[in-house]
């Protein structure tokens, strides 16, 4: 699934590539990728508005239109967009067409159909819920000690808590924890300040480390642009499972923690 990182390349390569284009047309090949409101209405509500404003906020892209409206994406497992000249045929996984005015079209493609589509008056009635970005100067270690406080569940399935902390998945989460020598086994709780410190600033370098290199392409993922991202070449952890530590030779674990796999230095990490 794409994290912070991947989502946020996607909307900084969608924004020069739609900005100020208006929607011609709509097709919503299979219903239930558009959550809200009935694919119908969707239909109908997005022909003829413009693409005015492109932000992120934790794993969902926000399209800001020139109504006020906002088309909210979020492309779980297989999602992409892609913006295609009008020639190009869509397949059997692309599930919504958008024709622009500058005679492109815009495909929305998800071949497990996990993904979702919204057309909403205020993003904050589906985000509300979101935890704090972690790039936002109100995000402090503090902040993150007191969301940790309390918390018996495992440092790692709280760093998946989309409620803690916004963005953040299993590879970044992986590969924080590893930065921060923290074993993500441990309960949040347990962290002391200067860990909770250390975690602060390991998240926040991880995924500007993977925002700067536009993502992780590992199965599914692959910016607009089509060529790949490339986080992927520096994972110290993450699917390294039995190959030496980079700092120490130790030979990487995985378990499961949250239902997801995890990986961690067993040396590096305590």
């Amino acid at each position: 699934m794409p994290e912070l990182p991947e989502v946020e390349t996607y909307v900084r390569e969608l924004r020069p590539q739609l900005a100020g284009k208006r929607v011609v047309s709509a097709q919503v090949g299979w219903p239930r990728i558009v959550a809200q409101p009935d694919p119908a209405q969707f239909v109908g509500m997005i022909r003829g508005r413009r693409f005015d404003d492109f932000l992120r906020r934790g794993k969902y892209m926000i399209f800001g239109l020139d109504n006020g409206q906002s088309l909210i994406v979020h492309l779980r497992m297989t999602g992409e967009l892609r913006l295609h000249p009008a020639h190009v045929e869509a397949d059997q996984h692309t599930h919504m067409l958008l024709e622009l005015d500058s005679g492109e079209w815009l495909h929305y493609r998800d071949p497990r159909k996990f993904g979702r589509i919204w057309l909403v008056e205020d993003p904050s009635t589906l985000l509300h819920k979101l935890g704090p970005e972690p790039f936002d100067p109100d995000f402090t270690p503090a902040d993150l000690h007191e969301r940790l406080a309390g918390r018996s569940a495992s440092i790692k399935a709280l760093l998946l808590n989309q409620a803690i902390l916004a963005g953040v998945g299993n590879i970044y989460a992986d590969e924080s924890l590893f930065l921060a020598k923290i074993d993500p086994r441990r309960a949040g709780s347990s962290l002391s300040d200067e860990e909770t410190r250390a975690l602060h600033v390991a998240v926040r370098s991880v995924l500007q480390a993977g925002i700067d290199g536009r993502g992780s392409s590992l199965q599914n993922y692959a910016p607009p642009s089509g060529a790949k991202g490339s986080y992927q070449d520096q994972h110290q952890v993450f699917r390294r499972t039995d190959q030496p530590c980079y700092r120490c030779g130790t030979p990487i674990q995985r378990v499961i923690l949250a239902q997801r796999s995890t990986h961690f230095c067993p040396t590096c990490q305590e």
